[in-house]
């Protein structure tokens, strides 16, 4: 079970888009990529079969998931996640700051 799921809202905690917030598209093996942030520049081709206009294109790169902290709207700050077993036997999420519960 990952700790970092797609549509969670994260802070990224290193590099040159550190402190910037972003919601998660899409999670790869250990890495993410966040709605607007980590931004590259990729040179395509034209591809005429495809209706592929080229030139340069931005596009989100992915992003190591230690590089990233699921915000915490209570603390408005990034936190850690811990794993709990619920009384009805679910297995949730919850911040390490304030015990609060990530999954409803």
């Amino acid at each position: 079970m990952n700790k970092i799921r797609k549509g969670d809202e994260v802070v990224i905690i290193t590099g040159r888009d550190k402190g910037r917030r972003g919601t998660v598209l899409k999670v790869l093996e250990s890495r993410v990529v966040v709605e607007n942030l980590n931004m590259v520049k990729r040179h395509t081709k034209p591809n005429p079969q495809r209706n592929v206009q080229g030139g340069i294109v931005q596009r989100e790169a992915s992003i190591h998931i230690s590089n990233v902290m699921l915000w915490n709207g209570v603390a408005g700050k990034g936190d850690r996640i811990g794993f709990k077993a619920l009384a009805d036997g679910r297995k949730v999420r919850f911040f390490k700051s304030n015990n609060e519960v990530v999954d409803r």
